[in-house]
């Protein structure tokens, strides 16, 4: 039930769709006994889709997200093993074009490819399967083997998790894959702006895990800045407001301890 209400009522509520939704709902009412109300949601929409386009406003969202782990410190010495999380390849259109196609996040890749190289002895877990809501869709860890290879991470090293649909899913299904002694330390591999929410959920599955931020989207010293292009602003906004859609619902719902779980703390 979280799956499917998490890929309808949060992909409803993302700014796009709703804006949208909004200036619908305004075009039906307006030839109509409640044409002020129409108006009015028409003109709602269009001032806010700017403003989510053009203002600094996602910057504004998400850079909280992405400064709340710092970088990595790898003065402590080499970890024992690295979980990447899915989001890096379009499982669809890589079954479609019968090739790997990378997206926005492909950072999450390169990084760990650079932590493999760097750690020579450090085990590596994949987890992402397939977000389709209907039917049984592309599962992105099948697509994941040739990037690694072809960038010289060997086969025997890598553990492909490819049953997770979501963020806590990949939690769970990543610790059984790993199977972490005690006293072993992991890297978990996300963009930024994801990890505080994996973390958490991590935490709540008992996998101890260190953040290896990646993928940032965000700029302290351009904070203020207003974006040229409406849509890549509009993209920045969306990935913010998603993110704090799925904190909220996994902190409500009792799957993380903290609403915004930090470096070091159980509670918040």
């Amino acid at each position: 039930m979280f799956f499917f209400l998490s890929k309808t009522l949060g992909t409803l509520f993302l700014p796009a769709n709703l804006l949208i939704g909004m200036a619908v709902l305004g075009a039906i009412l307006s030839p109509t006994r409640r044409a002020a109300v129409g108006r009015g949601l028409l003109v709602a929409s269009v001032l806010l889709l700017a403003l989510c386009g053009f203002s600094p406003i996602g910057k504004w969202l998400i850079l909280p997200l992405e400064q709340r782990f710092p970088p990595w410190d790898a003065s402590r010495g080499a970890p024992d093993g690295i979980v990447v999380l899915g989001g890096a390849i379009d499982p669809d259109l890589s079954a479609e074009r019968h090739r790997t196609v990378l997206n926005r996040s492909a950072d999450r890749i390169v990084a760990t490819v650079e932590l493999a190289r760097r750690y020579p002895n450090a085990r590596i877990v994949y987890s992402g399967g397939s977000a389709s809501l209907i039917g049984d869709g592309a599962k992105e860890a099948d697509y994941a083997l040739s990037v690694f290879e072809g960038l010289g991470v060997s086969k025997a090293r890598l553990t492909l998790e490819r049953l997770s649909r979501n963020t806590g899913e990949n939690a769970a299904y990543a610790k059984a894959a790993a199977q972490p002694k005690p006293g072993e330390r992991w890297l978990l591999v996300t963009s930024a702006f994801h990890m505080p929410r994996s973390i958490g959920l991590f935490r709540k599955a008992g996998f101890s895990v260190e953040a290896y931020p990646v993928d940032w989207r965000a700029s302290e010293e351009r904070i203020f800045s207003f974006s040229p292009i409406a849509v890549e602003g509009l993209e920045l906004t969306q990935v913010a407001v998603r993110e704090w859609i799925g904190l909220t619902a996994y902190w409500l719902s009792g799957k993380t301890d903290a609403f915004l779980p930090g470096p070091g703390q159980r509670q918040l």
